[in-house]
C-alpha cells in the first residue's frame, strides 16, 4: 500500500466506489488496504466498537494442538504473511510483526512421544526443533521448540491503517443498518454507490441477511494482562494455554474458548481458569497484578474454513470471514486471492469458497 496507488479523486466528492467494506477487524482492515494497493476506490464502514481483532494476541503458531499438528497450506500462508506485514511496517516506518520463539510444555510421556513422531517427519524441520529441559521442573517433561512463532501487535497495525483511510476518505465510523441498502435502480447504501459490498463483521455475521445461512460457530476467548517481577524468558510458552511476554515485566496470557456463552462481559470463570493456567505455566504468577482483562469473539466456522465468496443470488454482495484463531496468518493470504477473484475473475480455492454451502441452503 502507498500513497500513489490511492486514487487522487475525493472520496468525498464522489457517491460511486469500487468496494464498500463492512467491519473493521483485521480482515476488512487488510482486505481494503490490498484493494487500495491495487488502486481501488475503497470506503470501510465501521461503528468503532471493540472487536475480536483487537483484544486478540495475534499468534502465529504453524504447529498447533493436542496432536501438534501442521496448518494446513502454512507454506504459502506464512511467508504471505510476513510479507504482508513487512510491507505495511515499511509503509508506516514501524514494525508490526515480532518473532519470538516458543516452548511448548510436555506434561507425559504420550506428548513426548507425539513430538518426537513428528520430529523424525520431514515436512516438519522448518517449524521444529528439538526437546530440551530448560525449565528443571518436575511437572515437564521437556519443552519442544517450536520455530517460526511470533505474534503481530494487532492494534498499532489497525490503528495506522485506520489514520491511513481516514486521511483518503477510505473509512466512516457509522452502523451500517441493513435496511438502508437498495439494490434498484442501483446498488446504493446512504450516499455511496458501491459496485460492490463485501460484509466483513466478524461473528455478526449471523445477524446479516444475506449471509446468515452459513454456518458460523463463534467462540468466545477471554485474555489476561499481568504485571509480574518474575524472570520469564523472552519468549513464548504453550501447554494448551499460552504466555506471551511483551516486555515492561508484562505478560499476556489466554485464551479460554466458549461456545455457550457468545457474548462481551469478561466472568470471573474465564479469569480464575486463566490465574491457574499461568500459575501452571509459569510457577508465581498467582501473585502478579491484574493489569487487564478482555474479551472476544471469534468468528469460527463449523468446518473451520474461511467464509469467502459472492451470494449466490446476489452477486454484488461479497463476504470475507471466518478466519477463526489463525487470522494473523491466514488473512493476508487469504486477502491476495479474494482480490484477484474479484478484480481478474481467478477461481477461489473450493475449501474456502461459499458455494460448498450452495447446495443445501439454495436447491435448485
Amino acid at each position: 500500500m502507498s500513497d500513489s496507488k490511492v486514487s487522487g479523486k475525493d472520496l468525498a466528492e464522489t457517491k460511486t466506489i469500487d468496494f464498500l467494506i463492512v467491519g473493521f477487524g483485521l480482515a476488512g482492515a487488510l482486505l481494503a488496504s490490498e484493494l487500495i494497493r491495487r488502486g481501488c476506490r475503497v470506503v470501510v464502514i465501521d461503528p468503532g466498537e471493540s472487536n475480536a481483532s483487537q483484544v486478540a494476541a495475534g499468534l502465529i503458531n504453524p504447529v498447533t494442538g493436542l496432536r501438534f499438528v501442521k496448518t494446513a497450506e502454512i507454506e504459502q500462508l506464512l511467508p504471505a504473511a510476513k510479507a504482508c506485514y513487512a510491507a505495511l511496517a515499511e509503509v508506516f516506518k514501524r514494525p508490526f510483526y515480532v518473532e519470538k520463539p516458543m516452548w511448548r510444555l510436555l506434561r507425559c510421556e504420550q506428548e513426548v512421544a507425539q513430538c518426537r513422531k513428528r520430529l523424525g517427519d520431514p515436512a516438519y524441520r522448518d517449524y521444529l526443533g528439538g526437546i530440551a529441559q530448560p525449565l528443571e521442573r518436575d511437572d515437564v517433561l521437556g519443552c519442544l521448540e517450536q520455530k517460526q512463532t511470533g505474534y503481530l501487535l494487532t492494534r498499532p497495525l489497525l490503528s495506522c491503517l485506520l489514520d491511513y483511510f481516514r486521511a483518503h476518505s477510505a473509512y466512516r465510523q457509522a452502523y451500517f443498518d441493513y435496511r438502508d441498502l437498495t439494490f434498484d435502480p442501483v446498488l446504493q447504501w446512504q450516499e455511496f454507490r458501491p459496485r460492490r459490498i463485501i460484509f466483513c463483521e466478524g461473528f455478526r455475521a449471523r445477524e446479516n441477511p444475506w449471509f446468515s445461512w452459513l454456518p458460523m460457530r463463534p467462540a468466545k476467548g477471554e485474555i489476561l494482562t499481568l504485571e509480574h517481577a518474575l524472570p520469564i524468558p523472552d519468549r513464548l510458552f504453550n501447554d494448551g494455554h499460552w504466555l506471551l511476554p511483551v516486555g515492561s515485566g508484562r505478560v499476556r496470557l489466554g485464551a479460554t474458548f466458549d461456545r455457550e456463552n457468545v457474548d462481551r462481559p469478561i466472568t470471573e470463570q474465564a479469569k480464575a481458569e486463566l490465574l491457574a493456567a499461568g500459575e501452571r505455566i509459569f510457577p508465581g504468577l498467582k501473585h502478579a497484578k491484574l493489569i487487564a482483562h478482555e474479551a472476544g469473539v471469534r468468528p469460527c466456522t463449523e468446518d473451520r474454513q474461511p467464509f469467502i465468496g459472492k451470494h449466490p443470488k446476489l452477486s454484488q454482495l461479497h463476504i470475507f470471514n471466518g478466519f477463526g484463531a489463525k487470522g494473523s496468518v491466514l488473512i493476508p493470504w487469504y486477502g491476495r486471492r479474494f482480490a484477484d477473484s474479484l478484480l481478474t475473475g481467478e477461481v477461489l480455492p473450493k475449501s474456502c469458497d461459499i458455494a460448498r454451502y450452495e447446495r443445501t441452503h439454495f436447491p435448485g
